[in-house]
């Protein structure tokens, strides 16, 4: 078996881990073969945004009379700014999240508590329910009870009445 010369693409503490995923890539018209933990497709991902950075550089005006070096530099320097760049927007979005988060715990413990008044409120209607059904029948009770003593009065006076005539 042939070694390879590869570029590795995971880093362990300052050592290239070794690896099995291999991939022939084409990086500004030369072939390089990468190596890392991550599949072929991943591979060649990486390699086809190296190259559309770098034709990005190259469309500049006055970019491809500069030296390699300065050519190389200002490439990286390119991808070292969206990569800053893909980090902040990443803290953002989870700052974002953990605020979502804050904010959606906040609602369901609102909702919860919500809830919870609500029950109180329905197990209370309930009881003023029950109280007032109470209070009717002791009402009619009490109206039941005056008309029988009011026809008793009646009746109390209509024979006083009728027997003085």
């Amino acid at each position: 078996m042939e070694d390879k010369e590869y570029i590795g693409m995971k880093n362990n503490g300052g050592r290239f881990m070794d690896t099995k995923n291999y991939a022939e890539v084409l990086i500004d018209g030369k072939i390089y073969t990468l190596g890392g933990t991550e599949d072929e497709h991943y591979l060649q991902r990486v390699a086809s945004y190296i190259n559309e950075k770098t034709a990005q550089l190259k469309r500049q005006e006055g970019f491809t009379r500069q030296s390699e070096e300065y050519q190389a530099v200002m490439i990286s320097l390119n991808i070292a700014d969206d990569y800053f760049k893909a980090i902040d927007r990443a803290a953002v979005s989870e700052r974002q999240r953990d605020d979502m988060e804050r904010e959606s715990y906040g609602l369901k413990h609102e909702l919860v508590t919500t809830q919870m008044r609500l029950e109180d409120a329905v197990r209370n209607l309930d009881e003023k329910k029950a109280e007032l059904d109470r209070v009717k029948r002791e009402l009619e009770k009490v109206h039941e009870e005056n008309l029988r003593l009011k026809a008793v009065q009646a009746a109390m006076t209509t024979g006083r009445d009728g027997g003085l005539r």
